[in-house]
């Protein structure tokens, strides 16, 4: 029987023990440079998604079903190429193995990964959900388009009928309108409530821009007015609606509006005849026939003072629409034309205001001011008022208010310090 002795058994061991060559090392390196790329597809692809959700947040407000449509391509498009990227890791790593401990850090990587490709499955679903919302509101909406169609042919089938209408009525633009539109107080009313709500709608695309480009939003609303106390943190929106309105409606007591207004007419009626030429048209199709109008100015004038370089900076990464704005154009873009239908309507309440004879004068609250309900008119409807002698102060003056002769339309406040009932 043959014995071994010590150096032959440790031959022996060394015999069998694995040595990995070269070729090794390099297949590891491999797979971590495959999967670094991987990881940077992935981010790429999620800042894409990204961008493509708050397209799609914008076209709901104002809402554009032709925006919405391609937004919901653009989404569609951006979640496939992420499932892709996760089918397809899936498949080449169907389970993960720690080979070395140098590996660890890349195992690490890799289950951080798929712990956000989970988080974002979640995502697919939730994007998939609004996507059918939408294309359902869209067939609803071309229902009420073509129910608004024929409802027109008929009313103006019965106008012909009565001679209340002109065969032709392209021959003239009076009788395209059925009805003539009075100057009535409840007109201007009327004009002012639309005003007001263009102001809410444009403050919502603002305040998801400011979320997205990730702006303290508790700051932002304390920097427009520290001394405000909010019944709730959701209340803060209205500091950024006084803000909009505030310099929206700067000048609104001269008649030019702040603007040169060159040859226009500026008589009542002929302010009247401005109300009533743009009543019906969409703005860009007014600038785009004149962007040097005088309501070219007055957008382009408000929108350098309401939206400042350093939000739009970090909105969009730079400052090319504002520099486009700035040599006199009007671009295209879904948050210059929610802008646009603001700027719109209170340019048609300041056209109507000075139509009338006296004309319309128009009056602030200051902050500070005690509520008073002659004047005044809370945005919060289910505040708890206090005894007569501990009677609320203005916090935000969101909207300024008018006198029609001695009537007058309140201005909206938000109260500082109220409870609301629950």
């Amino acid at each position: 029987m043959l014995r071994t002795g010590p150096k032959e058994m440790q031959n022996h061991d060394n015999n069998n023990q694995k040595v990995y060559p070269q070729p090794m090392d390099e297949s590891v390196n491999q797979n971590k440079d495959s999967m670094e790329v991987l990881i940077s597809k992935i981010f790429s692809n999620i800042s894409s998604l990204k961008a493509a959700y708050i397209q799609l947040q914008e076209a709901h407000t104002p809402y554009d079903p032709d925006e919405i449509q391609a937004a919901d391509k653009f989404v569609i498009e951006e979640l496939t190429k992420l499932s892709e990227l996760k089918h397809s890791y899936r498949d080449k790593n169907p389970k993960i193995t720690s080979a070395t401990p140098q590996d660890s850090h890349l195992v690490s990587e890799i289950q951080e990964q798929q712990s956000l490709l989970k988080t974002y499955e979640v995502m697919v679903k939730k994007f998939q959900s609004q996507i059918q919302t939408s294309d359902s509101e869209i067939v609803q909406l071309q229902q009420q388009i073509q129910e608004s169609t024929q409802r027109k042919l008929k009313l103006e089938k019965k106008l012909k009928q009565r001679g209340l209408l002109s065969k032709e009525p392209e021959d003239s633009e009076e009788e395209n309108n059925f009805f003539s539109v009075e100057l009535t107080p409840s007109l201007f009313s009327s004009a002012v409530d639309t005003a007001y709500k263009s102001i809410h709608d444009f403050s919502k695309p603002l305040i998801n821009m400011m979320k997205a480009a990730g702006w303290d939003l508790d700051a932002a609303a304390n920097a427009i007015e520290p001394a405000v106390v909010y019944a709730t943190r959701a209340h803060k929106k209205y500091a950024f609606e006084s803000h909009i309105c505030q310099r929206m409606f700067s000048g609104f007591h001269e008649k030019s509006f702040s603007v040169e207004a060159g040859g226009l007419s500026t008589s009542n009626e002929g302010l009247f005849h401005q109300f009533l030429a743009v009543r019906a048209m969409d703005p860009l199709d007014i600038l785009s026939q004149n962007p040097d109008s005088v309501f070219g100015k007055f957008c382009r004038s408000k929108y350098l003072m309401v939206v400042h370089p350093k939000m739009e900076g970090s909105f969009f990464g730079n400052l090319d629409q504002r520099n486009y704005v700035t040599s006199g154009g009007h671009p295209r873009t879904p948050f210059y034309q929610a802008f646009l239908k603001s700027a719109k309507s209170i340019w048609m309440l300041h056209r109507l205001a000075y139509s009338f004879d006296p004309e319309v004068r128009v009056f602030q609250v200051r902050n500070g001011n005690k509520f008073s309900e002659v004047y005044m008119e809370s945005v919060v409807k289910n505040i708890i008022m206090g005894e007569e002698d501990q009677r609320p102060k203005v916090g935000l003056m969101v909207m300024p208010g008018f006198m029609i002769g001695e009537s007058v339309i309140r201005s909206q406040v938000y109260l500082s310090g109220v409870k609301c009932a629950e």
